[in-house]
């Protein structure tokens, strides 16, 4: 007799879903300077320096602009180190989070 005769298999259909993705936005306002935006989507965001620079001038000239998408989580962290960083250097910086 084998090792597989005369034993039940068991099927197993965990399906693992993958989180919702929720969209960062970033808000144009008159006073935060293009300069610290480009250095936030770099430093935070992980953008180039090209890909800061163009999302930067989206959100100036758009009035606002998706700067990723991540699992709400890490959203939240992200725009939270933002806000604190512009609270620290003095600018009414805004972002929201939305699913996406």
């Amino acid at each position: 007799m084998s090792a597989t005769q005369g034993s039940t298999k068991e099927r197993t259909s965990d399906k693992v879903k993958e989180p919702k993705l929720y969209e960062v936005v970033m808000h144009n306002d008159d006073f935060t300077t293009m300069e610290f935006v480009v250095e936030v989507l770099k430093s935070i965001f992980h953008k180039d320096h090209a890909a800061a620079e163009a999302l930067m001038l989206d959100v100036h000239n758009k009035g606002s602009a998706v700067v990723g998408r991540y699992a709400y989580d890490i959203a939240v962290t992200k725009t939270g180190k933002a806000m604190s960083l512009a609270k620290e250097n003095g600018f009414p910086f805004k972002m929201t989070i939305r699913e996406a």
